[in-house]
């Protein structure tokens, strides 16, 4: 499984409005340069993620965007399914709509595609943008000590 740009460069913008944007909306401008993101590419991450109500817009000459939750509560896994979509390996085992098939009752691997997806999910579920934050932190302080 492996994710798009979408739910790559979507964590890294949510990272870098948690970072760096915490008390003053950052312009789309800003955010883009500094993780190296197309500008109106990112503008179409945003508008998905202010839509879902993990972002929001400042209008004005000091606008921009804003994180709509502390970075304690929003998890990586809100942010990737917000522009990905489930994480479900195969269509029978999504969490939004399992496709029904016939031999679901005695299939063998759909029980590991869900032992997958259930993995996936627990561990970009159990990552917040805190926890990015404090990990970008942790690696500072040790290159500083290096």
């Amino acid at each position: 499984m492996k994710l798009s740009t979408k739910g790559r460069y979507g964590v890294k913008a949510m990272f870098d409005l948690a970072l760096y944007g915490r008390d003053t909306p950052l312009p789309l401008k800003t955010i883009a340069g500094r993780q190296e993101i197309s500008e109106p590419y990112l503008e179409q991450l945003i508008a998905a993620l202010r839509k879902a109500g993990l972002v929001k817009s400042v209008r004005g000459a000091r606008g921009g965007y804003l994180l709509a939750r502390k970075p304690n509560q929003i998890t990586v896994g809100s942010i990737i399914r917000t522009l990905e979509g489930s994480m479900a390996p195969t269509d029978c085992v999504s969490e939004d709509r399992p496709i029904d098939c016939d031999k679901a009752d005695w299939c063998v691997t759909r029980g590991i595609w869900e032992k997958i997806r259930m993995s996936i999910d627990n561990v970009i579920d159990s990552i917040t943008l805190q926890d990015m934050i404090d990990d970008y932190n942790k690696l500072c302080e040790e290159s500083e000590i290096s």
